[in-house]
């Protein structure tokens, strides 16, 4: 026969609530059984190893170890949380302690509200606005170096009077786009504030200098190897591309292109972007998807 006594009592039903409690929001679940230092602990464990770990992987690692760490942030954060899962339903279990007056729902649910928002509104809507953004590829726009269904890390420490990355001809920027400042475009920079930029076929001038390199044929399409500044790029043309183009980069402004030349919007069509729109540089790709599944190889993969 069942014990309804203790059943309303809440000893049987304990560990159940407590580990709900606790998926809820780590530590949460712990307060429930009365253990307030324990339950503070688990939650700026899950804080604390989570969000600013993704940071530190994204932003502070070097390149080879970035998905490594990210992967081992997100299993530990996954480790944290489950454990403060089955530690809440294992101290009910074993405990029949008496609730407390202050143990009601209410309070729960303001905890509950309060702890998420400090999480998703402060720590990792900071981390969005200053630090790092990842972003998803919905067009080949970018291809071959970055295709559709790359997730890619930016980083947001970049084009602004704090930030230590200045806008250099070459980067894969991020950038409102400016017939609608819901979206944003990721282009790569070609030209700087005051530079001359012109196209002669699939060839590539910025102030008389030739960026355009060695070409590779595949097919109906052209590979071009582009370069600035010590850095290097392959665009991708077709065959029948013959552009002929000049362009004067006004002040405070930039030019961009896709590097799928064929198959870009880019500032041939909806002009120059303002420079204070750019606001993050593209980093690394932590994860890829295709029409045939994950594409391993390129995860991990720094974006040229």
């Amino acid at each position: 026969m069942i014990d309804l006594n203790v059943l309303r009592d809440g000893v049987r039903w304990r560990p159940v609530a407590a580990a709900l409690l606790s998926a809820a929001l780590p530590g949460l679940g712990q307060l429930y059984n009365g253990e307030l230092n324990r339950g503070l602990w688990f939650f700026l464990g899950f804080a604390l190893v989570g969000i600013p770990g993704v940071v530190f992987a994204t932003l502070y690692a070097p390149s080879a170890l970035m998905a490594p760490l990210a992967v081992a942030t997100a299993i530990l954060t996954l480790a944290v949380w489950l454990g403060a899962i089955f530690d809440a339903w294992r101290n009910a279990r074993d405990t029949t302690q008496p609730r407390r007056d202050w143990q009601v729902s209410g309070l729960y649910a303001l905890l509950f509200l309060a702890g998420n928002a400090s999480l998703y509104l402060g720590l990792a809507g900071g981390m969005r606005a200053h630090l790092v953004q990842s972003f998803v590829i919905p067009q080949s726009s970018m291809a071959p170096g970055i295709l559709r269904g790359d997730y890619l890390f930016v980083d947001k420490r970049y084009n602004c009077p704090e930030c230590k990355g200045r806008v250099a001809r070459g980067d894969v920027g991020v950038f409102v786009y400016p017939d609608d400042r819901t979206l944003y475009y990721i282009k790569r920079v070609i030209g700087l504030p005051g530079d001359h930029v012109v196209i002669k076929g699939r060839e590539l001038f910025v102030n008389g200098e030739r960026l355009s390199g060695e070409e590779t044929s595949e097919g109906d399409r052209i590979f071009v190897v582009e370069q600035s500044g010590g850095r290097k790029w392959r665009v991708e043309w077709s065959k029948e591309s013959s552009a002929e183009a000049d362009y004067t980069v006004p002040p405070a402004e930039i030019f961009v292109l896709g590097d799928n030349r064929d198959a870009s919007k880019d500032s041939r069509s909806f002009g120059y972007v303002p420079l204070a729109d750019l606001t993050g540089k593209a980093r690394q790709i932590w994860f890829s998807s295709g029409e045939s599944g994950v594409r391993w190889s390129r995860i991990g993969r720094v974006v040229e």
